[in-house]
């Protein structure tokens, strides 16, 4: 066991990225526990509110983040140095991106439907890190044999194939899949060959006169909403909590 999380982990200077990653996912589940908790009003957590006003713990965030960000790029990727280093950008990480909805509307929405952006984004941020670990990397052409630099440029020009594929997908609706894509190149070609989500540009500029394509965006749109809402909503609401309910108007008679 030893031997090959040296090999695949310490050799490679993926250390610091393992660590940076476990911070950043415990730092996010203790802060979602803490506020839940806040919300709840159990426990002796309170909100930090000095002089009357709202301390959001994006700001720690922001400076752990700085701080570890720096000290990373400045440390190298082996070293005590380095692993510390990267704990603290994921920390820091952990914090800013838990309020990301937050930076995104410039309003505190943490426990609204607008916050579960927030659960999404820590989300896709900790699968690609994943994906970094597992080995893949969009610019993964460096120390190659003399067969393979003669086809380097076959390479390039398969990134940047991809990269189109990545903003095709993207122009169409499809965030993650765009985001993903950027490492598995199969994930982008996959978006970008389906039709576009109804309100995309994509759907706006090429299927304004198209109308058999436009009702079958919209129908698919509506069948995958309607089979993946359900599961993903209960899976947001177990990592981050259920957003308030706001209460139906009660009609005048």
């Amino acid at each position: 066991m030893g031997h090959w999380f040296d090999q695949n982990f310490v050799e490679p200077g993926k250390l610091p990225l393992l660590l940076a990653l476990a911070a950043f996912v415990l730092t996010f589940a203790i802060t979602r526990l803490i506020t839940r908790l806040i919300r709840a009003g159990k426990g002796p957590f309170r909100n930090i509110t000095p002089g009357g006003l709202h301390v959001h713990h994006v700001v720690p965030g922001v400076v752990l983040t700085v701080i570890g960000g720096f000290g990373a790029v400045s440390s190298g990727r082996h070293g005590v140095t380095a692993g510390i280093c990267a704990v603290i950008f994921g920390m820091g990480a952990g914090l800013v991106l838990d309020e990301f909805a937050l930076i995104l509307h410039l309003d505190d929405v943490y426990w609204t439907e607008e916050g579960r952006q927030s659960v999404e984004v820590v989300v896709l941020t900790a699968a690609l890190v994943l994906l970094l670990l597992g080995g893949f990397s969009p610019l993964g052409v460096n120390e190659l044999t003399s067969d393979q630099e003669q086809g380097r440029l076959g390479i390039i020009l398969t990134l940047l194939v991809n990269f189109c594929f990545v903003l095709i997908a993207l122009f169409k609706g499809k965030a993650r899949m765009a985001v993903i894509g950027t490492l598995v190149p199969f994930v982008a070609l996959f978006g970008a060959i389906r039709l576009a989500r109804p309100t995309s540009k994509w759907a706006k500029r090429f299927y304004r006169n198209r109308h058999r394509a436009r009702s079958r965006a919209v129908l698919r749109a509506y069948h995958h909403d309607r089979r993946w809402v359900g599961p993903r909503r209960r899976f947001e609401d177990l990592i981050g909590g259920a957003p308030d309910r706001i209460p139906a108007p009660v009609r005048k008679s």
